[in-house]
C-alpha cells in the first residue's frame, strides 16, 4: 500500500480489526520511510447485479424493492419482520451466488413468490395477484386452486 504522505511503496500493517458490521477490515499502516501512519479499510468488491425490466430497460439492483415488495404482500399477516429480513437476505444470496451481471425482473419476483408460498399462502397470493397482474376472480380462484391442489398432492 502507499503512502498516502510521501509515496513511498513499502509500508507495513500495525494493526488489523474487523469493523462494526463485519463487512470490511480496518487496518493501521506506518510508511518504512516517513514514519507517518494511516488508516485503510480492506472489503470484498461487490459486483453490480443489473436487473432487466420487461420494458428492457436495465436499472441496478435495490434490496429495498424486494423488501417493500415482500413487507406489502405481508401486510396485517403473522409474518415477523425478522422472517421478512430473512428473505429477502436469501434471495439476495441467491442473487448474488449466481455470479450473473443480469438478471430478469420476472425471475426475481419468482423467487419472491417461492419464498412468501413457503411462509404465508395469503401474502403469497396478494403478492403473485400484483405480480402476474390477475385480470379477475377466475384468475384468482385457479391460482388458489393450484395451491390447494399442492398442499394434496403432498408439495408446498
Amino acid at each position: 500500500m502507499k503512502c498516502p504522505y510521501c509515496e513511498n511503496a513499502d509500508t507495513k500493517v500495525i494493526d488489523s480489526r474487523h469493523t462494526e458490521e463485519g463487512h470490511a477490515i480496518r487496518r493501521r499502516r506506518e510508511c518504512d520511510v516517513c514514519g507517518k501512519r494511516f488508516t485503510t479499510y480492506e472489503k470484498i468488491e461487490e459486483i453490480v447485479l443489473m436487473v432487466v425490466k420487461k420494458d428492457g430497460t436495465r436499472e441496478a439492483f435495490d434490496r429495498n424493492k424486494v423488501l417493500n415488495g415482500i413487507m406489502k404482500a405481508c401486510q396485517k399477516r403473522p409474518v415477523p419482520m425478522a422472517e421478512i429480513e430473512r428473505m429477502v437476505g436469501e434471495i439476495e444470496r441467491g442473487l448474488n451466488n449466481m455470479m450473473e451481471k443480469e438478471v430478469q425482473s420476472s425471475f426475481i419476483g419468482e423467487l419472491i413468490m417461492e419464498q412468501l408460498k413457503k411462509v404465508d399462502e395469503v401474502a403469497y397470493v396478494r403478492f403473485a395477484s400484483v405480480y402476474r397482474q390477475f385480470t379477475d376472480v377466475n384468475t384468482f380462484v385457479a391460482e388458489i386452486e393450484k395451491l390447494l391442489g399442492n398442499k394434496k398432492g403432498g408439495g408446498n
